[in-house]
């Protein structure tokens, strides 16, 4: 037991990252499925306001479990938080790219093709917050 909890504890930061990623990838999925299958919304749309409910859901997740960010004072916690959405947005500009070709050039299910750039921006995800967000 107490190999385990060592353990857990020497990877707890990417154990808590895949454990709040795989939560903020099922917002992801279940949002895109909703505006794109139930409601008939353009996988693009649907993808971009999935995006906005997976980045506020993963900024807060991120923060306080994952990397432990003690910062709370205003301006550092909007410097992190712009940081955040702007690395956000450049894995929303690759997952765009990976829609675009899935759907429309190689026209794959929507919904394949989310599940495919969503592991794609999970692991850049997770070197540009370690790397350049939420350092220690």
């Amino acid at each position: 037991m107490k190999k385990i909890k060592e353990l857990f504890l020497k990877y707890k930061e990417v154990i808590s990252y895949l454990f709040f990623g795989g939560c903020t990838f099922l917002v992801s999925i279940i949002s895109f499925y909703i505006f794109n299958k139930a409601l008939s919304f353009n996988e693009h749309i649907s993808n971009i306001i999935s995006w906005i409910l997976a980045v506020a859901f993963a900024f807060v997740t991120n923060k306080v479990f994952v990397f432990e960010s003690k910062a709370k004072e205003k301006k550092t916690v909007i410097k992190e938080l712009i940081s955040f959405v702007t690395a956000r947005l450049l894995t929303l500009g690759i997952e765009e790219i990976i829609l675009f070709v899935g759907c429309n050039l190689l026209n794959i299910d929507a919904l394949i093709v989310k599940i495919i750039a969503q592991v794609v921006v999970i692991v850049s995800n997770y070197f540009l917050s370690k790397l350049f967000i939420f350092k220690k």
